[in-house]
């Protein structure tokens, strides 16, 4: 059963690798590379549906049917688990192809894209932002891929599938409450300390953390599913170390008034009650 795993991370990385030309495709439309954001969510959906397929195809030609024949029903599972990836990454799909409708190209990108210099900007854009997206968005799909070919399940997956959803709604209320407060002009410029905010600068980053610590869970209730673990550990430090946390704090702290008060009295990422600041 392990070996189809092995023999489907090719077929998951073309289909991560597609995934992000079409959103190449579409950035030269619009004009605006950080369409890949939208895309990147719902990335995750296809390369599982499409180790879902995989794994199915193996366990017919095998003929043991071992797709079917597991613990915890986990022809059951592969399917509450297909659920919940639609949940988060669908959503977050969404919610970002909103936020970026009519907008100007993210910074990110335009920094991205001062080394493309008198070179083939398409090509460059192809390689540096499209094609390091897909590899990524594979590499930490690790987890769902194990788990659509796993067979050996233990109670520990619905602890996964707990903290995925904790991670879902933390996303889901954080960029929410952020959505409105932006939204009314008497807080432009202002920074946003209520709600999930009042907890933690960064609900969405710590939301997106749970889901990927739930789904390594969900692997690791499967025999070797520890052999993923790279995948929560590279998430979890991208948002809180390198293109996540850093970056937009930065940023913030330089456009938003009261934002250093703000860092000096909240969580910096795992929520707790906020500090009082004499």
């Amino acid at each position: 059963m392990n070996s189809h795993f092995f023999s489907n991370l090719p077929f998951a990385l073309l289909t991560a690798w597609a995934w992000a030309f079409c959103a190449f495709l579409v950035g030269r439309v619009v004009k605006r590379h950080a369409t890949i954001d939208i895309f990147w969510g719902s990335g995750f959906l296809w390369i599982y549906l499409e180790s879902l397929w995989f794994s199915r195809s193996q366990s017919s030609s095998s003929g043991d049917n071992w797709w079917f024949n597991s613990s915890l029903n986990g022809h059951s599972i592969r399917w509450i688990l297909l659920g919940a990836v639609a949940l988060w990454s669908l959503r977050l799909s969404i919610h970002l192809a909103i936020r970026q409708r009519g907008s100007a190209e993210d910074s990110r990108y335009v920094w991205i894209m001062r080394g493309a210099r008198d070179g083939n900007k398409s090509l460059y854009a192809l390689r540096k932002i499209y094609g390091l997206q897909g590899l990524l968005m594979w590499f930490v799909s690790l987890p769902l891929q194990w788990m659509a070919f796993a067979t050996n399940f233990n109670i520990l997956v619905w602890l996964g599938l707990a903290i995925v959803l904790i991670g879902v709604y933390f996303e889901t209320v954080g960029d929410e409450q952020l959505r409105r407060f932006v939204a009314n002009p008497a807080n432009s410029g202002t920074t946003m300390n209520t709600g999930l905010w009042r907890y933690t600068r960064h609900p969405n980053y710590f939301g997106d953390a749970c889901v990927w610590v739930g789904f390594f869970i969900c692997a690791l209730s499967t025999k070797y599913g520890f052999i993923t673990i790279l995948s929560p550990t590279l998430m979890v430090w991208l948002l809180t170390s390198l293109s996540g946390k850093p970056m937009l704090e930065k940023k913030l702290s330089k456009t938003r008034t009261g934002y250093n008060e703000y860092i000096a009295a909240t969580s910096s990422f795992f929520p707790r009650p906020p500090k009082k600041i004499n």
